[in-house]
């Protein structure tokens, strides 16, 4: 029996989404600077079957989580010592900024969802560049031969105008590569004005050049970049975004970030208006986020690598998604409600179906 579940009704349920999620973080890192995580590791490590290699990086497992979580990379190792195979830090903006006013994040329980319009809220780039040198030290000396991978997910700054958003990605590029194991470009929140523009691949294509050679650069390396898009594109678009991808030798797509559609909802309408604008993320997702992978599949066939977000609960889930063509998995959602060992959980099943 889980006890989570209940845990989450009793503890959280009824407190601020935003509130909730603070203090479940603040434990999780409480547990690994208590020297508790090392214990929850030894449970929750990934079997060596599940070892997967993606863009010349090999991963424990290939479920991790999604960027969101951890926006300012305060937590990787304890993240990674709950059997995370990857975790995605952000997103980072160039500059420091509060993110949208309060309340920002909200529950749909019946949904098993959230709503959220976070709208970036981070420290700035140069200010985590550090946490990130620590973290991937770290877990090297914890972890020579395969260790928890980083990515880190970089985004437009809110008060930079999209004129000059090439610049401020830089920005976040030139601090933050060289601590990166992998660089997403996120391009598809619906949370800071107008950039979901920049999907446009004749916006896109510029930027994901300058800040794939300024990656390169900064990091005196070949950092794997990918970009992540959203589920409401039409499909056409994707096809566009996916030959683009091609064309400038991505290394992979994330697919996909929230939507902005209420469609199939259980949770009562006026509950859902009351939440108000934001990405929608969780179970509702699962399909069109599917729908999405299969079709970049389609289009780029075995040439780079296609990772999975939206909807993720199960370890059935997860694979449903490597046998539609994704290499790597993500979730986030499905942590909040399921709780703190369910990426063992997952990893644990997936390396039974592997077996079998």
């Amino acid at each position: 029996m889980r006890v989570y579940p209940t845990f989450f009704r009793l503890a959280f349920s009824w407190m601020d989404a935003e509130r909730a999620h603070k203090i479940g973080f603040k434990a999780i890192r409480l547990a690994h600077r208590s020297g508790a995580g090392r214990v929850l590791e030894k449970l929750a490590a990934p079997a060596p079957s599940l070892q997967t290699t993606a863009f010349g990086v090999t991963f424990p497992s290939p479920f991790g989580l999604a960027a969101g979580f951890d926006k300012e990379g305060h937590g990787i190792e304890a993240l990674a010592e709950l059997g995370f195979g990857h975790v995605e830090v952000g997103t980072i903006t160039g500059q420091a900024q509060p993110g949208n006013e309060k309340p920002r994040l909200f529950r749909l329980v019946q949904d098993r969802a959230v709503i959220n319009r976070m709208g970036f809220n981070n420290d700035g780039a140069t200010a985590v560049a550090p946490r990130l040198k620590a973290a991937r030290a770290a877990l090297q000396r914890r972890h020579p031969d395969v260790r928890p991978v980083i990515g880190v997910n970089i985004g437009k700054t809110k008060a930079v105008e999209l004129a000059d958003a090439v610049g401020d990605y830089l920005v976040s590029a030139r601090s933050l590569a060289p601590a990166a194991d992998y660089l997403v470009v996120n391009v598809s929140s619906p949370n800071t004005p107008g950039l979901r523009l920049l999907q446009d691949v004749e916006s896109l294509r510029p930027l994901l050049a300058a800040v794939g050679e300024e990656a390169d650069r900064a990091a005196g390396r070949h950092v794997p970049l990918l970009v992540k898009i959203a589920p409401d594109l039409s499909d056409e678009d994707i096809d566009d975004v996916a030959r683009l991808a091609l064309d400038l030798k991505l290394d992979g797509i994330i697919a996909t970030n929230t939507t902005i559609a209420r469609d199939g909802l259980a949770s009562p309408a006026d509950q859902v208006e009351k939440c108000g604008a934001g990405g929608l993320s969780g179970a509702p997702l699962k399909q069109r986020s599917l729908e999405v992978l299969r079709r970049l599949k389609d289009v780029t066939g075995d040439a780079l690598t296609l990772v999975a977000v939206g909807g993720v609960e199960t370890a059935q889930d997860v694979q449903d998604r490597l046998d539609a063509g994704a290499t790597l998995v993500q979730g986030y959602t499905a942590f909040l409600y399921e709780g703190p060992f369910w990426a063992a959980r997952i990893n644990r099943e997936l390396a039974k179906k592997r077996r079998s």
